[in-house]
Formats: C-alpha cells, sequence, structure tokens
C-alpha cells in the first residue's frame, strides 16, 4: 500500500510539473506578445494620427493658415506631466453626464462657438474686460448669451488643476469633455491631439459678426462655414449635431408667425409641424414643468426629438437629416441646407442610411473642427481658471 502511495504521488508531482512547463511561455514567445501589442498601439497612434492630418487642413479667405494643422499638438501630450488628465475629464464627464444627460448638444455648441472665433483657444470663457464696463468680452457676444457648458468646463477644470495645477489647458479640457460627451450620447468616438493652450483675449466683435446663426439663409451659412475650410458636406454634416438637445422658443418664433416681416408663416416649414411647434412655444403654455431654461433665456424649450416623425432607437442618429427631407427643421438655417441642390443631395446621402455614414463623417468634422487655429509652444498660457488670464508680470 505504502509502495502504491508513494507511486501515486509521484504521478502527480509529475502531472503538475508538466502542466507548470507547459504553462509557461519561452522569452520568444513572450517578446512575440510583446512586440504584437506595440505593433497594435502604434497602429492605433498612425490612424489618429492619419485621421488628424487628413481633417485639419487649412482655410480658405486667410483666417486660419496652413502652418497650423497640427502643428504643436500630439498624442498623449500629456503622458509625462500629467498623465491621468484624459481620465479625469473622462470620469468627470460621466458624473455631470448622470445629471445632466442633455449636456453633449452644449458642448458641442460651446467648442464650435469657441474654434468658429480665432482657433479653439478657450477665448469664449474668458473675462478680460478687469470691471471696464465698456470693454465687451466675447461671451457677452449675442450668440453666446445662451452657452451653456462653461460652468461644466470648470467643474472637470477644477479637478484637473486638484492634480495637476497649472498644466492642462482649458482648450484642451473643452476638446476632450466635447469628445467624451458627445461618446456618452451615443455619437462616435473621434482622436483628440492635446497640446492647446488658451488665449490671452477675447474676441467681441468677431463673435458678432462671425459665428453662423440660427436664420442665416444658405448663401451666408456656406460662405462662413468655407471660411474656415470646411466644404459643403463637412457643413451639412456639422449641422447635424442640430439632432440632440434642446432649442429655445426664440430661436424660431419668426417663423411661426412673422417671417422675414411677412406677417406669415415660414412657407417651408411642414402645416402639421407648425402646428406642433406653434402649441410647444405658446407663452400660456401650461407643459412648462416640462421644457428647460438655457442660460439667461426664461423662452420655453423644445427638443429636436420633437421634430422626429421617424422612429429612432439611437440618440445620435440621422432623424435630423429625415426629417429636413419633410420640411421638419427646427431652425431656418437647418432647412435651408434644402434650398441648395448640392447640400441637399448630402442631406439625401445621411438620411438614406441607419446613420452609419453620417457617423463617420462626423468623427472626421469634429476632428478638424477641434484642430482649427491652435495655439502651441509658447503661445498663449494656460490658465488656472478658465473665465480669467494669467496676468503677467
Amino acid at each position: 500500500m505504502a509502495k502504491l502511495m508513494k507511486s501515486k504521488t509521484k504521478t502527480l508531482i509529475f502531472i503538475f510539473i508538466i502542466s507548470v512547463i507547459l504553462s509557461l511561455k519561452f522569452p520568444s514567445e513572450i517578446e512575440d506578445e510583446r512586440a504584437k501589442r506595440e505593433k497594435l498601439e502604434k497602429e492605433e497612434i498612425k490612424f489618429s494620427v492619419f485621421l488628424q492630418r487628413k481633417s485639419a487642413i487649412s482655410t480658405q479667405g486667410g483666417v486660419i493658415s496652413s502652418a497650423d494643422e497640427l502643428h504643436g499638438l500630439e498624442y498623449d501630450f500629456y503622458r509625462q506631466n500629467c498623465p491621468q488628465a484624459e481620465s479625469i475629464v473622462r470620469s468627470t464627464m460621466a458624473k455631470i453626464y448622470s445629471q445632466q444627460n442633455d449636456i453633449s448638444f452644449g458642448l458641442v455648441r460651446l467648442l464650435f462657438h469657441d474654434c468658429f472665433i480665432k482657433g479653439c483657444d478657450a477665448s469664449v470663457f474668458l473675462d478680460d474686460s478687469n470691471g471696464n464696463k465698456n470693454h465687451s468680452v466675447e461671451r457677452q457676444a449675442t450668440p453666446n448669451k445662451t452657452l451653456r457648458g462653461i460652468n461644466e468646463i470648470d467643474m472637470i477644470k477644477e479637478e484637473l488643476e486638484n492634480a495637476c495645477p497649472g498644466v492642462v489647458s482649458c482648450a484642451d479640457t473643452l476638446a476632450l469633455a466635447t469628445r467624451d460627451a458627445v461618446v456618452l450620447a451615443g455619437g462616435p468616438f473621434y482622436p483628440i491631439f492635446t497640446g492647446r493652450r488658451d488665449s490671452t483675449q477675447s474676441y467681441f466683435d468677431e463673435a458678432m459678426d462671425e459665428i453662423p446663426k440660427p436664420n442665416d439663409n444658405i448663401t451666408q451659412t456656406l460662405f462662413l462655414f468655407s471660411r474656415r475650410g470646411f466644404d459643403e458636406r463637412e457643413t451639412v454634416n456639422l449641422l447635424g449635431a442640430h439632432n440632440v438637445g434642446k432649442i429655445s422658443c426664440d430661436f424660431i418664433r419668426d417663423r411661426l408667425t412673422n417671417f422675414s416681416g411677412t406677417g406669415q408663416p415660414d412657407a417651408s416649414v411642414d402645416p402639421n409641424f407648425l402646428n406642433e411647434l406653434r402649441l410647444a412655444c405658446q407663452e400660456d403654455s401650461s407643459s412648462t414643468d416640462h421644457l428647460r431654461e438655457m442660460g439667461n433665456s426664461s423662452s420655453a424649450m423644445i427638443s429636436q426629438g420633437l421634430s422626429s416623425s421617424v422612429p429612432s432607437g439611437a440618440r445620435f442618429d440621422n432623424h435630423y437629416y429625415q426629417n429636413l427631407l419633410k420640411g421638419r427643421g427646427l431652425l431656418f438655417v437647418d432647412q435651408q441646407l434644402m434650398a441648395d441642390e448640392n447640400t441637399a443631395r448630402f442631406v439625401a446621402v445621411y438620411a438614406s442610411d441607419d446613420g452609419t455614414t453620417f457617423r463617420r463623417d462626423f468623427s472626421r468634422s469634429m476632428v478638424k473642427m477641434s484642430n482649427l487655429g491652435v495655439l502651441t509652444g509658447t503661445l498663449g498660457q494656460v490658465r488656472n481658471k478658465c473665465s480669467f488670464p494669467i496676468r503677467q508680470s
């Protein structure tokens, strides 16, 4: 019996040793796996670089020069001095979104208004008036008075300052937070290079004149976008961000009652949709509990969902374009996309599938938008608080 037990023990030990040996990987195998991982990481970085370089082309009209293409921006710019920066933005943005699931459109609009004026430099946050009431700042410009997201970016910036004081710019914070907000809303992921710096001044006059308006016609819209290097397809694509969020009734009230001073509603609005909008925006509405306020406006808010007669399971899809084909665009600038043969063709393209084409193009357009006129290197500064410039001693 003892011999039998000893024999079984040896057998078990032998089996254990063999299993351990088989589970081990020879150095060559380990090197092969490491090489594969490194190759995948490099391919991911190369793809990001390719996408950013393909998207960040120079603009027309001398607004942004070709020298600004990607100069100074890097993949994972903060990897040395604040490696947790992007994870801080992502986690804080997730907390904000859990409490405000309509914040995504607000941040896209905030990024758009910032980047459209002198580039993505966080100038829209700035109050550089020093108490001078005669000095108007960019965020006071009429198109910016209803912006949302400034307080939320301040919250994220505070978390970054707690972890890495004076390192991450407000411009990068906005670019990263907007991307993460788009993803949280069901939109596409797109890469963001970092290394932007913040402007030392704001641009009130430019914001008053150069930000596209809700009542712009298609000619003006295409002109303003083309000055920033966006072609017709990209313009149609970026306006598709209107498929999420809510829009103030102030922006559409003229379309409902007195379009262009005619005393009549906008003839391009579908009649049934016109009645829906009038009901939603009537001042004595009893459904104010379901309406939201934007910025300082006390006007009723209506959701893009109101204009959707097409069932949509996704939050970030192409119902915006399907509605335009039916004359159900909320804003005049939206419906004007159907007034031009070329832009109408792109509307039809984006409306024709399950939203894949729109999402793919939107990611490219947002990469390009995020790279407009960036300040890098020794240009600009990194603000501690986004509303106030750092005064040089």
